[in-house]
């Protein structure tokens, strides 16, 4: 037991029967995630969907072997003991978190998981003196190891390159639609709505404490207001461009993020100082969304330069010469 943290076992202090029902209850645990990222990826990646599902029958066919090897050795009656009544054991990730998973994370996932679970039974077989539990433990430790060409092999059957590619564009779109534009949006209307403002502001009062506060309440309104209105405008289940939820927080810390970048500076106290900065500020905020339009829209990057620099330049100087005026 850990003192203070009666709760927990050290991994060092369990039986072997409690190894084995820790394997038991891992595996069970195991193939309901591989079960749940099969259903998550069915309707957009149906071929993916079917190597989890496989991944899962394995899963299933170990926790088999070691109910039976608990069986014959200990009867009928498993302890309960999981993941989270192990010190330094290792954990999944919750149930909620795997519907925030992209394919290629959950690739990444699935992989990682895999090793874990493998140095497991590693720790697991030397903890054993029963030469036929050690040599199970041994057996899935290596079957684990081997996870990785198990599921190449898996996906050489269901996901033929045609498949792999068209479910990797598939996954790219959808992180497009998601996170890209809304937050390439909030990007562009919280750099150039802001300017007009936040430079009227700095030239009318030329006061920087008064400008950034101008400025952090025109980043965090315009936030807020692009995040619920993204939110709010698609459900995403037509169109396709996933939760609103992720999309409205990707455009509403992005529009925060585009203002903020300008009225930081004037956290400085003199004015010039800080007003070029800002101004140096907003020339990079520009042509990173030049840039990120180029990337992930396949905007010619000239045209994207141009039209974002002269808006924002036009937004810029409304704004110094109202303040000025």
């Amino acid at each position: 037991m850990i003192p203070g943290v009666p709760q927990r076992r050290r991994f060092s202090d369990l039986s072997e029967q409690e190894i084995l029902a820790l394997a038991i209850s891992s595996e069970e645990d195991d193939a309901r995630i591989y079960r749940s990222y099969a259903e998550q990826l069915r309707g957009d990646y149906p071929d993916s969907a079917k190597v989890f599902e496989e991944m899962a029958r394995e899963e299933d066919g170990h926790r088999q072997r070691l109910i039976e090897t608990h069986r014959a050795r200990f009867g009928e009656v498993i302890p309960l003991i999981r993941r989270e009544h192990v010190s330094g054991y290792y954990a999944r990730r919750p149930v909620w978190l795997v519907q925030n998973l992209g394919l290629e994370r959950i690739r990444e996932e699935a992989e990682m998981m895999e090793r874990e679970a493998h140095h497991f039974y590693l720790k697991a077989a030397q903890r054993t003196s029963d030469a036929e539990t050690r040599k199970l433990l041994g057996d899935l430790a290596a079957a684990e190891a081997g996870h990785e060409a198990t599921a190449d092999s898996l996906a050489a059957e269901h996901l033929g390159e045609d498949v792999k590619e068209q479910e990797d564009r598939t996954a790219h779109r959808q992180f497009v639609l998601t996170w890209v534009q809304p937050g390439l949006a909030g990007l562009m209307d919280g750099s150039v709505s802001t300017l007009a403002p936040i430079f009227a502001t700095a030239f009318a009062t030329q006061d920087t404490w008064t400008t950034f506060l101008v400025g952090l309440a025109a980043s965090v309104g315009a936030g807020i207001s692009m995040g619920f209105t993204e939110a709010a405008s698609d459900d995403g289940e037509i169109s396709g461009r996933g939760s609103p939820v992720k999309r409205g927080i990707a455009s509403g810390v992005m529009t925060a993020l585009g203002g903020l970048g300008h009225a930081l500076p004037y956290l400085i106290p003199h004015f010039w100082t800080a007003t070029i900065i800002a101004m140096a500020v907003v020339f990079v905020e520009l042509w990173a969304i030049a840039w990120i339009q180029k990337k992930y829209m396949e905007t010619p990057f000239f045209r994207a330069a141009f039209q974002v620099v002269l808006g924002g330049a036009l937004v810029l100087a409304a704004g110094i010469l109202i303040g000025s005026g």
